[in-house]
């Protein structure tokens, strides 16, 4: 047949007729995307004659098209139907700038295996301004395919600041300004200027040969004022990019933060710059504002739309990131303070404590410690994780501290404290589970008694630093309603040391509970250390940054009649 070859059956009668009479281009392709059959129309939108293509890639026939082989090699992987379309210049002669062609491709089987492809071709006519408008908004999707990879990538904000301005230098200017609304309560270095609109300075990028210069106008962190009338403020007033393309020094004393930047806006040869809202969610979350320098186009409408496309995705996980930073730092700041105070214990034991909060890739949880002089003489010390990672986990960590304090007044045995405190909090169906270690320590009798309630075990570093883990009869976590928690007792010498502590400090991703713990059992710390020294010694050995918040109590028992 017309344009086959001999692995090929004759085509005859009507589908002959219509593959041959069709202004569609159609071309078979085997698993080595080489052409194996092409009709008529095929040969004529790329100007080489069909038996010229049999054994061929597109790529050594029309080597001027963009042909999207990702996606060819994809609809032979899965069976899965595409559609796309590509562009630029066959062999043919033609007066457009560039052409453009709608394909269609699926499968090809034969027995259940996999021969091939067919490939159903249109070419996509247009005039020279609809080709322009069509090449624009495929360079738009190209750079926002590549951004999605780019930006946002973790939800610290000033990160993903960093990856928006990092990404749009160079692609779309020489220096690139990323900056955000403060929040109402944020601490400022000063008051801003009567009348002016103040943002912080998220992120900087520039060529590599402008950055010296480009420092001299401030640094990531920093605040800046800009005057009334200026790029910025008109920008979030309107909504609307804001495109100054600055002839002269008055022009550019209107668009600056200040008039005072001039001379060094003249030096640095800045004369055009574009100022793009970054708002998500329908509220304002600060501008990004673009520069070039001498040798660069100024900017344009269609440079507009292309930056506007991109800050639009990018706000979205710049407002998730915003979002994220607001709660971490209020959740941090309430833990710090809920931690800040714990009671204290009888002159016998030297107690310290230390608290990690996890690495920006994760909300602050609910890691809690406390201790209380029990009226007996035994000094209480608890330890506990609320379940999740979140604000409501760090309040949810206050109730457990205030129940705490009440039942220790009481006192009951570290297993009945577990039991009083599990009741309660399971008729309050909204309370969160948490794990929780309690123990009783009593340094006159060289001895503790302790119950857990899913809390890792804990541990006893001797005076040779030299680090043991204690039996545990482990029961269900706090607020499961379930109960039946047990205890256990050991000795406590003088010069032992209670380490207690929650899950972040031993445990990693992908290894085994039993692997951690034994890890923490090898540890060699500071012999005869005070407890202080003995926390910071552990701290240090811990992954930092670490994967969840580490929260530590050491306790020393005294030897009798001494005191620290």
């Amino acid at each position: 047949m017309g344009g086959g070859d001999s692995h090929w059956p004759e085509l005859t009668g009507p589908l002959r007729q219509i593959l041959e009479g069709t202004a569609a281009g159609v071309g078979v392709l085997d698993t080595e995307l080489r052409y194996r059959y092409v009709n008529p129309a095929l040969a004529r939108m790329n100007g080489v004659p069909a038996a010229e293509h049999l054994g061929r890639t597109i790529a050594e026939v029309v080597p001027g098209i963009d042909a999207r082989e990702d996606v060819l090699r994809a609809v032979l992987a899965d069976g899965e139907p595409r559609e796309t379309t590509s562009s630029g210049h066959t062999r043919a002669l033609s007066t457009l700038r560039r052409r453009y062609w709608h394909g269609a491709y699926h499968r090809l089987t034969e027995g259940g295996r996999t021969t091939g492809l067919v490939g159903i071709v249109l070419e996509v006519t247009a005039s020279r301004e609809q080709q322009h408008e069509l090449e624009q908004a495929r360079n738009r999707l190209t750079l926002l395919d590549a951004a999605a990879t780019r930006i946002g990538t973790t939800l610290h904000m000033d990160t993903t600041c960093g990856e928006l301005a990092d990404y749009l230098v160079p692609t779309l200017a020489e220096i690139a300004t990323v900056e955000v609304l403060p929040f109402q309560d944020a601490p400022e270095a000063r008051p801003a200027t009567k009348g002016h609109l103040r943002l912080r300075r998220a992120a900087m990028a520039a060529l590599a040969e402008l950055r010296e210069e480009v420092g001299a106008f401030g640094t990531p962190g920093e605040y800046v004022d800009y005057q009334p009338g200026s790029a910025v403020p008109r920008c979030l007033a309107t909504g609307r990019p804001v495109i100054s393309n600055v002839p002269d020094d008055e022009t550019l004393r209107r668009a600056a933060p200040n008039a005072g930047r001039v001379p060094g806006y003249r030096a640095l040869g800045i004369h055009s710059a574009l100022v793009v809202p970054l708002a998500a969610r329908g509220h304002q979350i600060g501008t990004v504002t673009l520069t070039r320098v001498a040798g660069s186009p100024a900017f344009t409408g269609d440079d507009a739309t292309a930056a506007q496309d991109l800050v639009r995705r990018a706000a979205i996980s710049l407002d998730n990131a915003r979002r994220y930073t607001r709660e971490h730092s209020i959740a941090l700041d309430l833990q710090r303070a809920l931690l800040a105070d714990p009671g204290e214990p009888h002159p016998d034991l030297d107690v310290a404590f230390r608290y990690r909060p996890a690495g920006t890739s994760a909300l602050v949880g609910g890691d809690w410690y406390e201790t209380a002089a029990l009226p007996d003489g035994r000094t209480l010390l608890a330890i506990g994780d609320v379940m999740g990672h979140s604000l409501e986990a760090a309040v949810e960590m206050s109730h457990y501290q205030a129940m705490l304090r009440v039942l220790a007044g009481m006192q009951l045995p570290p297993e009945q404290i577990l039991e009083q405190m599990d009741t309660l909090l399971g008729r309050a169906k909204a309370a969160r589970p948490a794990t929780c270690l309690v123990v009783t320590a009593d340094p006159a009798g060289g001895s503790c008694r302790y119950a857990s309630a899913g809390h890792l075990p804990p541990a006893v570093v001797h005076p040779d630093g030299r680090t043991a883990l204690l039996p545990v009869n482990p029961g269900p976590p706090l607020g499961t309603g379930l109960g039946g928690y047990r205890s256990a007792t050991a000795e406590l010498p003088a010069h032992h040391t209670l380490l207690l502590y929650t899950d972040g400090l031993v445990e990693r991703r992908g290894e085994d509970i039993d692997d951690s713990l034994r890890r923490l059992t090898r540890l060699r710390l500071p012999p005869h250390a005070p407890a202080d020294q003995l926390l910071d010694a552990v701290l240090a050995l811990a992954p930092a940054p670490a994967e969840d918040d580490i929260a530590l109590l050491a306790a020393t028992a005294l030897p009798y009649g001494s005191t620290v």
